[in-house]
């Protein structure tokens, strides 16, 4: 079906879209509760519905079901999870002569769902009363009763990952299934409470899609519906111009760029940048005409983060040092897509923007005495994030990178489950695999641990617990960081080139021993085998398709090195902590470090 749009003049979608399926789920476990009465886990939650499947159904018979996200007591389904946990509790009453029954839902459980499909809600448990008594549980574990998961299509084999850390391979399933289970709509939400997409939740959401799937027709559609229908915060608009570049880098497709080329000039909100190239969306106030170019019909507010007590108490000015972060990567970005759709003069004034506005920021929300970014022009904080942003960004000069990387891994997780898909970057980025794999398993309330072990969710929590955000939803992707981050950085597969024509293979995983697994491609699946070998040897298998070339990493870890590729010693370019080789032919190759 082919996407349009509802703002006038603006039939520019790039992508035809999939129509949402279908998946029929047998229970994982069945337990009765007297006569007529079971409780029933289907083993993960989903976005779904329930049905009944008869075959001599009593007329006349009431079936009361319960629906539930979350526990209350083993195999009882707690009827007040509070904040936007869900539960419901429906009837049915049996006909003579029908056999399947799908489980009424609530109204808003309709929301952006087909009628081929039709309403869907959050749920792993159910609890059945009044079923006849001669079903048992060899009846329901065989289909009498299922969970209808709706999702959009697919590939469940596309992608792997596992590791030697337990912890960090429950983390992946956890992770994985949300990026599946949050398609039901045909569109990235932002969970079951609201229902619509958002651009921070479309990149994360984006970045683990592609590397859990084969599809890319779904991150460019939510994409370009925001472009037309964006959110208040102002860095979610700079986001539009992140989600477009990773679109084209990923797909190799210039065909969204080019359809919404002036749209995303707009969204660098270079419009508002003053003298010195910095921007603000206070002192001035946002004009009308700004607003009309990127299509919003709000006042733009900045975020830093959310929710507000995530944003380790930042001291929010006029000129605020994140936005200023994103401002700047948005122009450097812009330049580049400039230069891929030919407006080569743009290009340049982008890339000279950029530069401007980088300078700006290194010269003006810097304390000179601890060398941190500061919250905003005239604060003297350094908040978290403030730093984050810079150093993810690539803004920071490298005469100060430590220090603001020390004051980064000291703080912890100071930030939500947003802002941790940009500290884990960092952090592996910069060789700190270690302090970020137990952060991702740490013990208290504020990891992706907590959500599986503590909690017990199979979907990403929208915060790291409801202290944190009481009406949180338990179904929400921009919480599935590792989805993406564990393929990307401890797999290490990244690309370096549109249409991943050039990847990066570099493992960054600290003392991790080992890792294996694959990621989909639009060229064909990447799979990736590493293990350390002693103290200070490295040995890995790679798999590539046709037409893909590979700069290939390898930690170094001793003194003096020989790399060894399919039998072959290679002279491997030394830097960032690691021996570089590149690999230019499709098929299975073994890479072997030695410290002599």
């Amino acid at each position: 079906m082919h996407s349009t749009s509802a703002v006038a003049g603006h039939e520019r979608f790039t992508v035809c879209r999939k129509a949402v399926v279908q998946e029929l789920i047998k229970p994982a476990r069945v337990v009765a509760r007297g006569e007529g009465k079971w409780f029933i886990d289907f083993g993960r939650a989903c976005f779904g519905g329930l049905e009944l499947v008869l075959d001599k159904p009593e007329a006349g018979r009431k079936v009361t079901a319960r629906l539930g996200e979350k526990l209350a007591a083993p195999e009882e389904i707690d009827r007040q999870p509070g904040g936007s946990v869900r539960y419901l509790e429906a009837a049915v009453v049996l006909a003579a002569g029908r056999s399947v029954y799908r489980l009424e839902l609530g109204e808003k459980d309709g929301r952006l769902m087909p009628d081929a499909v039709g309403p869907v809600m959050p749920f792993r448990y159910a609890e059945l009363e009044g079923l006849p008594t001669g079903l048992g549980e060899k009846e329901l574990r065989n289909g009498a009763v299922r969970q209808v998961m709706a999702f959009y299509p697919f590939d469940d084999g596309a992608a792997d990952f596992s590791c030697a850390d337990n912890q960090l391979n429950a983390i992946w399933e956890m992770c994985k299934h949300t990026i599946k289970a949050t398609s039901f709509g045909g569109v990235f939400v932002d969970g079951d409470r609201e229902r619509k997409p958002y651009e921070a939740d479309a990149y994360i959401n984006q970045l683990g899609w592609y590397c859990c799937t084969t599809d890319v027709t779904l991150p460019r559609h939510t994409h370009e519906y925001l472009m037309l229908h964006p959110t208040w915060p102002t860095e979610w608009i700079l986001f539009s111009v992140l989600i477009a570049w990773e679109d084209y880098v990923y797909t190799g497709d210039d065909a969204s760029l080019r359809a919404f080329y002036d749209d995303l000039k707009a969204k660098t909100l270079q419009a508002l940048a003053r003298d010195d190239g910095l921007i603000s969306t206070v002192k001035p106030a946002v004009s009308e005409s700004v607003l009309a170019s990127i299509y919003l019909q709000e006042k733009l507010q900045d975020i830093v983060d959310w929710p507000w007590a995530e944003r380790d108490g930042c001291d929010t000015r006029p000129v605020n040092t994140v936005v200023n972060a994103f401002h700047c990567r948005a122009l450097t970005l812009m330049a580049r897509i400039a230069e891929v759709v030919g407006h080569l003069q743009d290009a340049a004034v982008f890339r000279t923007a950029a530069r401007h506005a980088t300078d700006s920021l290194n010269e003006k929300l810097v304390d000179r005495v601890t060398g941190l970014y500061v919250d905003g022009e005239g604060s003297t904080h350094s908040c978290l994030h403030a730093n984050l942003f810079p150093l993810a960004f690539g803004l920071v000069p490298a005469e100060r990178k430590e220090r603001v990387l020390a004051f980064i891994e000291g703080r912890g997780m100071a930030c939500s489950v947003y802002a941790a898909q940009f500290l884990m970057d960092v952090l592996f980025d910069h060789q700190r695999g270690d302090a970020a794999l137990a952060l991702m398993t740490a013990p208290g309330n504020r990891s992706w641990r907590h959500m599986v072990e503590d909690v017990g969710t199979t979907l990403a929590l929208e915060a790291w617990d409801n202290q944190y955000k009481p009406n949180q939803d338990w179904n929400h992707a921009w919480g599935a960081a590792p989805a993406n981050v564990l393929p990307r950085k401890v797999l290490g597969i990244e690309p370096l080139e549109p249409g991943m024509s050039r990847v990066l293979i570099w493992p960054r995983a600290g003392k991790l021993a080992w890792a294996k697994g694959k990621i989909p491609t639009v060229k064909g699946t990447i799979a990736v085998e590493w293990e350390r070998t002693g103290a200070d040897g490295f040995r890995m298998e790679i798999e590539l398709p046709p037409g893909i070339v590979a700069r290939v990493g390898l930690p170094r870890l001793g003194g003096t090195v020989e790399v060894d590729v399919d039998g072959q010693e290679k002279k491997g370019e030394e830097r960032d902590g690691a021996v570089f080789v590149e690999i230019v032919d499709a098929g299975r190759h073994r890479c072997e470090l030695r410290t002599r």
